[in-house]
């Protein structure tokens, strides 16, 4: 019979449940923020983000924007399709991997991630760090990300086999 892990102690699952509600509340708020500024989802805002913001070139591979924001390979591409009936991404194949897609942002995209990205900055900042020193605000990103890191650590969700149906 295989060994039983230890349960969490109360001290661990109060953080835990308290990371959560936490993620919660805040996804709750800034998507609320992204409807009402933009008519996008998170994901959506996710992709004209790293996009827009985080990529250099405002191009990445489909596979690498869907590790980056752990979603679905399906739910991607029907999420950069609607960005793209928007008007918001254009889609073409890699240039050195057919199989590959490539999602560049369009100067409508950033228009629009510029539109939205001020509400975003306040929902974050009144919802989230309002209550936190800078201390704390440093103490916590020095906590959280090695646990992002080991997480992350594992293969990329679009090296996973695919489910048989």
């Amino acid at each position: 019979m295989p060994d039983t892990p230890p349960p969490l102690d109360a001290v661990q699952l109060g953080a835990y449940f308290a990371l959560m509600e936490v993620a919660g509340l805040l996804r709750h708020a800034v998507e609320q923020q992204l409807r009402e500024a933009g008519d996008l989802s998170y994901v959506q805002f996710q992709l004209l983000a790293r996009l827009g913001l985080d990529s250099p070139t405002g191009s990445e591979r489909m596979t690498d924007l869907a590790d980056g924001v752990v979603y679905s390979r399906s739910g991607l591409t029907y999420q950069a399709g609607l960005l793209e009936r928007a008007g918001l991404v254009t889609r073409a194949p890699c240039a050195d991997d057919e199989r590959g897609v490539m999602v560049t942002i369009t100067h409508t995209g950033r228009g629009l991630l510029a539109k939205v990205l001020p509400g975003h900055t306040e929902v974050l900042r009144r919802q989230f760090f309002a209550p936190l020193s800078r201390g704390d605000t440093e103490a916590l990103a020095d906590l959280l990300s090695p646990v992002r890191d080991h997480m992350r650590s594992a293969p990329p969700r679009s090296a996973a086999p695919r489910r048989r149906r």
